[in-house]
Parts: C-alpha cells; structure tokens; sequence
C-alpha cells in the first residue's frame, strides 16, 4: 500500500487511528467462528460519516480494497479482508444521537453495542427487539449487516423488521441517507436492500430504528422432555395453536449438560430436550395464553416445567441460554457451525440426521437454536491440532447443509453469507438469480473494492471447493479453524 495514502488518512484520522503494526493488525484477522484467517495491510477507526467517505475515495484513487468491521464477533467471514487492503472499523462511531419516545425511535451511529441501547432505553418503557446471543459486545452496524436475529425473532422479527432509515456511504464515497423516519418512503425499497448486504453495497454509518412498547407481563417457562420427538411436536404444536410466543428456544441434552456446568443453573440433565418459551403481554391475555401452553405441553409428555416470573429469574435463564458457545468451550476448544433455517415440521428428522451424522464422523454436536423459527444451530465442536478432527467437522457440517437444504431450507438465518457459505449459494440459488444478485453489486459498486469476495461463490461446484480448502487448511496455509 502506498505510503502516500497512509500519509494523508493519518492527516485526516489523526495517526492513532491508523493502523499498521503487525501486532495491531493480527487483532483484526478473523472473526468469532470461521474457517479462514487473513489479516489486512491497514486498520482505520474513523469518527464520522465525512471521515468513511474520504478513506473510500482513497481507496478508489488507489484501487485498495476495503472491508468494514464492528465489534467482530461475525460467524461467517463476513467482515474479514479477503483481498488485504483496508479494514474500516466502525467502533468509535458509537453514539446514540437521539431517543423519541414519541415516535418510538432512535438515531443511532453504527458502532453502539446492542446492549447499550436497550440500556438507555429502560427509563422509557422501551426496548429494541432484536438481540442476538453476542448482544453484550455485537454493534449495530454488524447486525444490519447480517440482517441478525436473535430469540425474540419468533414474534418481532429480525433486523430488517426495525430499520426505517439508513446513512451510508456510497463505494463511490458519496453519503445518502436510505428510507424514512416517519415510516413511509417511495421507489424501491433501498433499506431493505441494504440490511443483509454484508456490506457489499456501501457502509452504513448511521441507523434510524424502530422501537417497541415493553409488554406488561412477561413469563418464561422452562420445559424439559425426554424426547427429543416430544419436544419438537410440542413445537409444531405451539405454533399451530395460534400462540404468539415472543421466544421458543431449543436445547439439547448436551448442551443442558454444557450449561449446568459451566453456570450452574439447575437445567434438567435427564433430559433429553429442554424448551425455553417467553410468552408475553397484557392484562387477561398472557393468563390465557399460559393456561394453553400449559395444556400443549402436557399433551406432549414434559416431565418438567419451571416458570421464571422475576426480572432477575428470567434473565439468569436467557444468559444461560446466550452463554451456551462458551460452555462448549469446557469440553472443546473450537467449534463450527452451520445456521441453516428449514420449516419447522423438518426439526425432529433432521435433529435425528445430525445425531447420526455426529455418530458417523465421531464428532460431537451440541443443539441449541431458535425452534419458534426453524432457525438451527449445530455446533459442531473440535480441537484445531487435530486434523481428523477438523476434516470431520468440516465434512459432517457440509452433509448437514445439505440435509436442511433438501427439506427446503435455506442457507442462513441470521449469521450471513460471508465467505464461508459463498460457496453453498448455488446449490440454493439459480445461475440466473445469481447472475442477478451480481448486477445488484455491480451497480453500487462497479469497482469491486467495496468487500469482496463475499456472498458469491468464486469458484463452481461449493462442495468441491470446500473439501478442496480442507486439506489447505490442515496444511496451515492462511486457512484456520
């Protein structure tokens, strides 16, 4: 990179937010869970949206590639710099400009924790809906890049379902601002393009979210089955009944074993399934709507339920339920997973092939995912020194892919693309609906600079491809799990 152009992002950055050092480099490497590592040549952590838009403009007169990052606790490579060049990370844009109660909104810079809003949000009854299990350290700006989710999706949607307005910089360094506050804009809905792009599209810098009335009464319930088949059919049959849960989470017994020993939360181990449903509301309503899910649950043999009425008991519940990837870490050191989303009616055949997958390649797989939804998380975990190990993983992740996929899933729920799933994108997709996908990129940004080698496969045949990296990644090549 030309020192010319470090020279002046020093001049308008400031020079300690201009990274070079290969110590201050490797910390931007890789992401939470990701088969690949590969560090960029520059980190910037710009201040502003003026700021973002001169390091794009330089990058253009100098063709470097750029990539923006948040807090990097990321699942798919999506925020890693394939191609080297430039990281812009988001994190000291970190203000919450504005709350109004009125409208039930915020103005938000990208670079706020999820955490921290709901945080400021509590003196005024309010609440932001989407929160995903890195909601203590995940920003904003990561979330509407990967259109995340989180437990309380089942009922108030994910990502997209509470962003109104967008500022972005544009890969061709011009500042737009995307939708309205006031709820209601015209032509194409350019919002709704942008969350999930991965930031392929432009970076956004600012968000205008929507907010949410806290419910009167909340009560989360706690059921354990001794069947996996029991528990997913108690599933089917919340839903079918016309129950809204505003959560409904699935855990599997070696996850409840994962959790009880790392917090020591009394989670059933006889167990072979464990549900955590939050129902929530007001007045009479959540009174009904109890008393059904009390009877669904006893027309599908639970063999215990524990109900978390206080603040204080609910969320020791939720924390456990969000802790589970460290609890993993008791048993294995790494894990990888797959966040495919398949029609709910397809948990318990496909809970039983990830069993006989795990039996197969002799890994072991902890469950525990969004079941209101569909939305799985197979963790698959290994130790990285090895290497059968890893192949295995690798190997039984992809056929586990392929099963949700043959049922009519889809690839992600909320994790993204990145570059560890682009190259799946064509056994869901179509050459032509790809081949449209990549005009979309191409009219943001005709360049290419603007995260590449993200979402689209860069080779044919995505199974081909992702055993032919096992071997590279075994032989330590830049590769890593």
């Amino acid at each position: 990179m030309q020192k010319a152009m470090i020279q002046k992002l020093r001049d308008k950055l400031g020079a300690r937010y201009v990274l070079d050092k290969p110590e201050e480099l490797a910390v931007y490497e890789c992401d939470a869970c990701t088969l690949i590592k590969k560090a960029p040549e520059l980190v910037v952590l710009p201040r502003s949206a003026e700021e973002v838009a001169f390091v794009i403009q330089q990058c253009n007169e100098h063709k470097v590639p750029y990539t923006a990052r948040g807090s990097g606790t990321g699942l798919s490579g999506g925020a890693l710099a394939m191609q080297g060049g430039v990281i812009i990370s988001m994190n000291r844009m970190d203000r919450i400009l504005d709350i109004d109660p009125r409208s039930r909104t915020a103005t938000v810079e990208v670079g706020v924790v999820n955490a921290w809003l709901n945080e400021a949000l509590k003196p005024y009854g309010l609440f932001y809906a989407p929160d995903p299990s890195s909601q203590v350290a995940c920003t904003l700006g990561g979330n509407i890049a990967e259109n995340a989710g989180g437990i309380h999706c089942i009922k108030y949607g994910v990502t997209t379902d509470h962003i109104l307005a967008l500022q972005v910089v544009l890969p061709d360094g011009n500042i737009v601002w995307l939708g309205s506050k006031s709820r209601r804009s015209h032509g194409p809905n350019l919002v709704g393009l942008m969350v999930g792009s991965e930031g392929t599209l432009g970076i956004v810098t600012q968000a205008v979210v929507r907010l949410t009335q806290k419910p009167e009464k909340i009560r989360v319930y706690l059921a354990a089955f001794d069947t996996t088949r029991d528990a997913g059919a108690a599933v089917s049959s919340i839903i079918k009944s016309g129950l809204m849960p505003s959560a409904l989470e699935f855990m599997d017994a070696f996850t409840v074993k994962a959790v009880n020993q790392a917090f020591h939360v009394g989670f059933p181990e006889q167990a072979e399934a464990v549900l955590l449903i939050e129902l929530d509301g007001y007045g009479s309503q959540i009174v009904h709507d109890e008393l059904k899910l009390k009877e669904i649950l006893e027309e599908h043999n639970v063999s215990q339920v524990r109900i978390g009425e206080t603040e204080a008991e609910r969320a020791a519940l939720w924390k456990s339920r969000k802790a589970t990837v460290a609890a993993y870490g008791r048993f294995l050191p790494a894990f990888y997973l797959h966040d495919c989303v398949i029609p709910r009616s397809q948990l318990v055949p496909i809970l039983e092939k990830i069993n006989e997958v795990a039996e197969r390649y002799d890994i072991t797989i902890g469950n525990v995912f969004h079941a209101g939804d569909g939305n799985l998380h197979p963790n698959i975990l290994f130790d990285p020194d090895d290497a059968k190990m890893v192949r295995n993983a690798l190997e039984g992740g992809e056929e586990i892919l392929h099963a949700c996929l043959a049922v009519g899933g889809t690839l992600s729920g909320e994790h993204g693309i990145g570059i560890e799933k682009a190259e799946y994108m064509s056994l869901q997709f179509s050459e032509a609906s790809l081949d449209k996908m990549k005009l979309v990129k191409q009219a943001f940004d005709p360049t290419g600079l603007s995260n590449p080698e993200k979402i689209f496969p860069m080779r044919n045949g995505c199974g081909e491809t992702h055993r032919a990296t096992t071997p590279a990644l075994l032989a330590g090549d830049g590769l890593w799990i």
